[in-house]
């Protein structure tokens, strides 16, 4: 494989890598908001926040209980391990970075939300760290 290829190679990986953990992170996010909002979260309130079936939520949580992130017991709230509160932290600080930085750019603040939920599972940890000293000049922060 030459090295061009090699280059192209990496960043579809990165790219594939990012997608398969997007799922997680908005999940994880959701539970987090929802317990703020509510003080519990059940599969119903993830089904109306994602506007998708019960089964498609408890098919994702299932996986995410076996990769640590969640813990579920039948007719219980879904609660976040201590790995699942750290992933939905670092979300929400991402996307708070991200939405910023395209508010600060002049996006309107609806499409820099919806644009933010996308970016935040592809930006990279450099971008992201530019992204912030950029809000932060700007802000006066």
């Amino acid at each position: 494989m030459t090295p061009t290829k090699k280059k192209t190679a990496a960043r579809h990986l990165r790219t594939r890598n990012d997608h398969s953990t997007e799922s997680a992170e908005d999940y994880v996010e959701a539970i987090a908001e929802i317990v703020e909002e509510k003080g519990s979260c059940r599969v119903e309130d993830l089904r109306k926040h994602f506007s998708v079936s019960h089964v498609t939520v408890s098919r994702i949580l299932q996986r995410l209980q076996r990769e640590g992130l969640v813990e579920k017991e039948a007719y219980r709230p879904v609660s976040l391990t201590t790995l699942g509160q750290r992933l939905a932290t670092s979300s929400r600080n991402r996307h708070q970075i991200v939405l910023q930085f395209l508010i600060e750019l002049g996006v309107s603040p609806k499409t820099a939300e919806i644009d933010a939920e996308g970016i935040e599972h592809h930006v990279s940890k450099e971008t992201l760290a530019v992204m912030k000293r950029f809000g932060e000049r700007n802000s006066g922060g």
